[in-house]
């Protein structure tokens, strides 16, 4: 196994525990998720680098680091940071509440899952009813409809039957007709 393979398995088994953890109800948990996925983006980083090589400010000859990843990888350490200290704070002020850094479920969550419930059951009647091959979906249906007519002047009155129009020039005759 090549170096390049070792670190892509790691950083592979990294996401999965990372995005486990985060799973949890328990905020510690999804704190150490974050983290775990915070140091396999940053072996993501490190894998898309390439080869090592000098700086790239250092000479001209030779294979030089690409300096991009690099500066990726130190803005996701200062993301990983930031972002973990903001948890801790979360995670600080749920214990000195509850004594307890789980979330729990409250009134609102309860009714959200139940109008999605019934948004669900919804959309299968609605699903059986177009497998049924019901082709009355419209509101429409046997109603006489009237063709589109253009008004003057004299159905309403802030309309001007002479207003001029917009044409382009040389293509139309003077009344807007057939063009030339």
């Amino acid at each position: 196994m090549t170096v390049s393979t070792t670190l892509i398995v790691i950083m592979a088994a990294l996401y999965a525990a990372g995005v486990y953890a985060m799973l949890e109800r328990s905020l510690t948990r999804v704190l150490i998720g974050f983290l775990l996925l915070g140091n396999a983006t940053n072996l993501l980083l490190l894998t898309v680098m390439g080869y090592p090589g000098v700086s790239p400010f250092y000479g001209d000859d030779g294979r030089q680091s690409d300096p991009l990843p690099q500066a990726l990888m130190l803005t996701a350490i200062v993301i990983t940071f930031a972002v973990s200290a903001f948890l801790l704070a979360l995670i600080y002020r749920s214990w000195q509440l509850g004594r307890a850094d789980t979330v729990e479920d409250d009134e609102e969550d309860r009714s959200l899952r139940e109008r999605a419930i019934e948004t669900e059951d919804v959309l299968e009647d609605e699903e059986e009813d177009a497998e049924t091959g019901d082709e009355s979906v419209t509101d429409f249906v046997g109603v006489a409809a009237s063709p589109i007519t253009l008004l003057h002047a004299a159905d309403a009155p802030g309309l001007r039957d002479d207003a001029p129009v917009d044409m382009p020039t040389g293509e139309y005759d003077d009344e807007g007709g057939d063009s030339r």
